[in-house]
């Protein structure tokens, strides 16, 4: 009877779960028309300020899109906070957010221009500094730089240097905060400018 009970629960389970839909790329090329003047129809931005999304994780696009929707209702109280994208994203479903996201999730990104990096931000990168309580960028963004979908921590590899420079600095004066579990914001506040403009140029040449 025990055994019976517990299959049914199993069973009523299973049928009551929220089923989530599926992102399709190919429904998101036709939606990305929308996302075009600034990000490139591919998501390979032509303007440095504006972030590549092309070939960067689904999951990150994600949370990304839905934060901005957050941070565009609550007027930056919650979620990610942009002028521009509040306006774009407020009319997006649950859909057109998993369709965008596959979309851009499948597509190249453009090589960047190549650096000559920096030393002192290669020791940051891949070691960080104990003294400061700096962790090394490789634990969540890996060693090239193409960072963990399934843990939610973005690539960073070719992306525009200017971008990332500008959301370290977001992330320090927390006026970013849809970092997860602000980890980002504790990092970031600990970098002087030196150590960001290093980042950055050293991120910049990982290929």
């Amino acid at each position: 009877m025990k055994k019976l009970a517990l299959m049914l629960s199993v069973i009523v389970a299973t049928i009551s779960a929220p089923v989530f839909a599926e992102g399709s790329a190919e429904a998101g090329q036709t939606k990305a028309a929308l996302c075009a003047a600034c990000h490139g129809m591919d998501g390979n931005s032509l303007v440095a300020m504006f972030p590549k999304l092309a070939g960067q994780h689904a999951e990150y696009l994600k949370k990304q899109l839905h934060d901005f929707k957050t941070g565009g209702q609550t007027n930056g109280a919650k979620g990610r906070f942009d002028p521009t994208m509040a306006g774009f994203v407020a009319a997006l479903t649950a859909q057109d957010i998993e369709d965008l996201s596959a979309y851009f999730a499948a597509q190249k990104s453009s090589q960047i221009a190549a650096t000559d990096g920096s030393a002192a931000g290669m020791e940051l990168y891949n070691s960080g500094d104990a003294e400061r309580g700096i962790t090394a960028c490789l634990a969540c963004h890996g060693p090239t730089g193409k960072g963990m979908g399934a843990a939610g921590f973005p690539s960073l590899a070719d992306q525009y240097p200017d971008y990332i420079k500008s959301q370290l600095t977001k992330f320090r004066d927390a006026t970013r905060h849809n970092d997860l579990n602000g980890m980002m914001r504790d990092i970031s506040k600990k970098l002087t400018d030196a150590d960001i403009d290093a980042l950055t140029k050293y991120i910049a040449s990982l290929k």
